[in-house]
């Protein structure tokens, strides 16, 4: 796998400008005495499109394939938010996608990616195990898979979330950054590094569940 850079980031920014909404960086008073800050930014990425980050990871590897790579389709596995943005990724570039959810997914992110135009293949998660089943579809279909994080095309449009608020926040002393798979935290942490080398950046995760 290519190591990812901000210059990635960037020409992933130039690349989503129109398709991606950049999302406000909203403040609070209230937050900033909890928390002891002088100012603390937040990234409204809610107000993103699918609503939620995982749409600009998803339309800058969509851009970024080729013509002969999205032709037989592509393929995705997810409960709801990356199942959302590769289905609304694909139906913008014209893409057929079949995505893997499992049946007890919220019946509303279930209605949505197929509301985006994707086929939906359910599996059972108690009894079937995804890392199989995902593999084995993309093969038999000869779709062209999307992973969630661990792609650096993923990766530099998960960034563009940490570059816009680089613009609009100014000089950070901290960014703190929710950690899942690593996909966000990887992009936001190199252009954050490549902008601002004194910056701090931080993980968080659940502490359980």
């Amino acid at each position: 796998m290519a190591l990812l850079t901000a210059a990635d980031v960037e020409a992933a920014a130039a690349r989503l400008a129109g398709v991606v909404h950049r999302t406000p960086v909203l403040r609070s008073r209230t937050l900033d005495s909890v928390v002891g800050a002088a100012a603390l930014h937040l990234k409204a990425e809610g107000y993103q499109r699918t609503g939620s980050f995982k749409f600009r990871g998803a339309s800058n590897k969509l851009a970024t394939l080729t013509a002969a790579e999205r032709a037989p389709g592509v393929g995705a596995v997810s409960s709801g938010n990356h199942a959302q943005a590769v289905a609304l990724a694909a139906r913008l570039h014209d893409t057929p996608a079949t995505i893997l959810m499992p049946e007890d997914a919220p019946a509303s992110k279930l209605a949505a990616t197929r509301g985006y135009g994707a086929e939906v293949v359910t599996y059972d998660r108690y009894t079937e195990e995804r890392e199989e089943l995902f593999p084995e579809m993309c093969a038999e279909r000869g779709l062209t898979p999307v992973h969630p994080f661990d792609d650096p095309a993923i990766m530099a449009g998960q960034g563009t979330a940490g570059l816009e608020l680089l613009e609009d926040a100014g000089e950070l002393d901290v960014l703190v950054v929710c950690l899942g798979g690593g996909g966000l935290l990887a992009g936001c942490a190199t252009i954050a590094k490549a902008r601002q080398p004194g910056v701090r950046v931080i993980g968080v995760e659940p502490e359980a569940g």
